[in-house]
């Protein structure tokens, strides 16, 4: 993708960004389209249960990487039980966690969106279940849709050990039912660091529903999301 990406840090930037973006073709993944109700309460695929991190009582956080963070902070700021969602930067060090560095896709850092959430509202199944069946593609490598670069990997940054295998059961559960003609590409990596994005790009969709881009790629996912999960979206 080049280097200004989705968004700069004045409105004249944020224009041609989407000049830019919405001449970009459309590639919304055939896998949204093609998935399945997950069954009951969509916790976990359909056959087998995966583990769930312990519900402390308090909330709980997971950093989420999928391509572009304006359609993935928009899904998951929809649940219910989920009481933040923050556009940033994961995998990379503090000093690189700026967008016109991240774009780069020579940081180490992924667009993500840090995901505050009451277990007693939503599990971690369920958000998982929304992450690999709605917010992306988790068969595309380095991409997702018209946005190319490492930055854009689909990945589970994990804080501790029971989201770490919660994720990883999750994917072989997927990858024995064959939810997915391709190889599940998401990497589930420790997370060292959350660094939250620009004020601009945070609840970018809520705000800016007509801009070319989110009418293309981020708004079918949220049509995708209130078809599929309505038991999941807020009011």
């Amino acid at each position: 993708m080049h280097p200004i990406g989705h968004g700069a840090r004045n409105s004249i930037e944020q224009t041609e960004v989407i000049a830019v973006r919405s001449q970009a073709s459309v590639k919304i993944a055939a896998a949204l389209s093609a998935a399945l109700v997950l069954v009951g309460s969509a916790r976990t695929p359909a056959h087998g249960a995966s583990p769930q991190p312990s519900p402390t009582g308090a909330t709980q956080q997971i950093v989420l990487a999928g391509g572009c963070f304006w359609g993935m902070e928009a899904v998951f700021e929809s649940l219910k039980g989920v009481t933040s969602a923050v556009a940033g930067y994961a995998g990379g060090s503090k000093d690189t966690a700026h967008y016109e560095m991240v774009s780069t896709g020579d940081t180490g850092h992924a667009e993500s969106v840090q995901v505050t959430f009451d277990p007693s509202q939503i599990t971690f199944g369920q958000l998982l279940s929304v992450y690999f069946l709605v917010a992306h593609d988790p068969t595309e490598l380095n991409r997702q849709g018209p946005d190319e670069g490492t930055q854009y990997r689909s990945a589970i940054f994990y804080e501790n050990d029971a989201q770490k295998q919660a994720a990883q059961a999750y994917i072989k559960q997927l990858e024995q039912t064959k939810r997915f003609d391709a190889p599940i590409v998401t990497q589930v990596v420790p997370l060292h660091g959350f660094y939250a994005a620009e004020a601009y790009h945070q609840h970018f969709v809520q705000r800016n529903p007509d801009y070319p881009y989110v009418v293309f790629n981020d708004l079918p996912k949220l049509k995708h999301l209130r078809e599929q999960y309505p038991q999941l979206v807020k009011p």
